[in-house]
């Protein structure tokens, strides 16, 4: 998977299209990732501990990893990711700057 969580993303196609957003969880085994702020569903809530009112919930839900594209850290334009070995390590790169991923 290309992203992770806490990568700023943007998202590229679908009815979010243009929202941008830091991953909150990611789900490899789905090609799924939740982002903050993006994918908005309402939710009904039975009343419970956590909600004793209960009502409807306004939530994130997951969309498929290949709709979101990654923010370069350097010039904050979306890019796409590439990979290299540094110091014997496996680490990402922004493919429009050059700039590597923390």
């Amino acid at each position: 998977m290309h992203v992770k969580k806490g990568d700023k993303v943007m998202v590229i196609s679908g009815k979010d299209k243009g929202k941008t957003g830091v991953i909150l969880a990611s789900f490899p085994k789905k090609d799924r990732v939740l982002v903050e702020g993006v994918n908005i569903i309402k939710k009904h809530m039975k009343p419970n501990q956590v909600n004793p009112q209960g009502g409807i919930v306004s939530q994130e839900a997951a969309i498929h990893v290949s709709n979101v594209m990654l923010i370069d850290p350097k010039t904050g334009e979306p890019t796409r990711v590439g990979y290299k070995v540094e110091d014997g390590k496996k680490v990402r790169v922004a493919k429009k700057s050059g700039e590597i991923i923390k």
